[in-house]
């Protein structure tokens, strides 16, 4: 526990407890509210980030002074980092989700059995709440608790520590919107303390909240799996990668690789592995080893590969299976597409996968093969991105397969129930 809040560490479970009780009302009161309050309160909510941008940005400035005092890397910076224009861009993301077509309420089937007469329909519903726990992004903030409330869902978010005062900020932000538009002010909490062990108690909460959702590291990951009892939807580490075929346009491939490994190298759609196949690495290699070079990544591969290529230092064995969010990628030299398949099946973790092809049967085999949430063809694996997806965001890329698998947006959010009309049947 820090200073940024004075609750006492034997009081975090009665808040923990306070704050599912506040949530589970809100939600049942989302759970009725039309479609129009809901845009206008997070059109509200977008207005209220623009208005206190100034306040954003200076509640930033300090969670980047502690970020370089602790020693972040340059690529956790850059996640925790927001400026004027990324201050607009979570707006404009609030603004996406609230002009999105209410998951809420649709009908998803509706059929009439022939021996009983019943007229039966499958309609969407609500999760209830929802527990988002996250690291140093504070753009998490208004995207989950925006995309909950799309969705007709309470949330209570846990951001880490490194952004807690911008995270805070734009939770104030979203709340103000929503209050003023007249939705519950609890439909979108906050935890105010950054003591680990209010992540331990949130994880209890399995009679108010209804489904968690982890995004960070390893070791966040594998502590809420072994400690919650509320089920997840998994947003496991981004170890990501592209494979040029044999048949790649050799220019679409230099530009496809350089824009998936570098082009923002701390997200979790970022590639942490190039495979390239063999019969095409002599050439195409030092061409994409060239390029990364030139925008300062350091490479690392195995024997083949580095033969290939003298600037390319030995990969070890747990260079196959880090998700480096840094300026380093692994590069192996493969068979063909069946081994490339099988060393990401194996090595990867089932979140973003792209290969560089022209041929369709490659294509196919790679499409079908791999194992992931997204297989991307002929495009950046940077594109995993619910923004990207026409969703107007994501609460996260689950890795999963239940319920939700890749982009979390609105829609993954909802559930269903059966209604259910009869005119006077009775069951023989």
């Amino acid at each position: 526990m820090t200073a940024l809040a004075s609750i006492e560490s034997q009081d975090i479970a009665a808040l923990m407890r306070d704050m599912g009780i506040k949530a589970r009302k809100a939600a049942l009161e989302l759970a009725q509210v039309p479609a129009e309050p809901k845009e206008a309160a997070l059109k509200a909510a977008a207005a209220k980030l623009r208005e206190n941008s100034d306040v954003i940005l200076a509640a930033n400035a300090k969670d980047m002074e502690a970020g370089r005092a602790k020693g972040l890397t340059a690529a956790l910076l850059d996640r925790l980092a927001l400026d004027a224009d990324r201050v607009e861009g979570i707006a404009k993301g609030v603004e996406a989700v609230a002009e999105l077509p209410d998951p809420v309420g649709r009908e998803l089937a509706r059929w009439s059995p022939e021996h009983n007469g019943l007229d039966i329909a499958r309609v969407s519903v609500p999760l209830g709440v929802i527990g988002i726990i996250y690291e140093s992004r504070p753009n998490v903030t208004a995207d989950a608790g925006a995309m909950c409330i799309k969705s007709g869902n309470a949330a209570i978010l846990r951001g880490g520590s490194e952004s807690f005062h911008s995270s805070r900020a734009i939770f104030d932000c979203m709340v103000a919107g929503i209050t003023e538009a007249g939705l519950p002010e609890n439909a979108i909490q906050m935890i105010p303390v950054t003591d680990r062990a209010a992540v331990g108690e949130m994880l209890k909460l399995s009679d108010y909240i209804d489904v968690i959702v982890p995004r960070g590291g390893k070791s966040l990951i594998s502590r809420i799996t072994d400690e919650s009892r509320i089920p997840l939807f998994k947003h496991l580490e981004g170890l990501c990668h592209t494979y040029v075929h044999a048949s790649a346009d050799p220019q679409k491939a230099v530009d496809i690789v350089v824009n998936a490994k570098m082009r923002r190298v701390g997200i979790c759609g970022a590639t942490e592995t190039v495979l390239i196949d063999s019969s095409v690495a002599g050439r195409l290699l030092p061409r994409i080893a060239e390029a990364l070079v030139a925008k300062g990544c350091e490479l690392r591969g195995d024997e083949t590969a580095q033969a290939i290529d003298g600037r390319i230092k030995p990969a070890t064995a747990d260079d196959w299976i880090t998700e480096y969010l840094d300026a380093i990628v692994s590069i192996k030299v493969v068979s063909g597409v069946d081994e490339a398949v099988d060393h990401i099946n194996t090595f990867g973790s089932h979140h973003t996968d792209a290969i560089v092809a022209e041929n369709a049967t490659a294509t196919a085999t790679f499409l079908n093969g791999v194992d992931s949430g997204i297989v991307i063809v002929n495009a950046s694996t940077q594109f995993a991105d619910g923004g990207e997806f026409g969703m107007g965001a994501e609460i996260g890329i689950s890795t999963g397969k239940l319920h939700a698998r890749g982009p979390v947006g609105v829609e993954q959010l909802t559930s269903y129930k059966y209604i259910v009309r009869g005119t006077g049947q009775t069951r023989p």
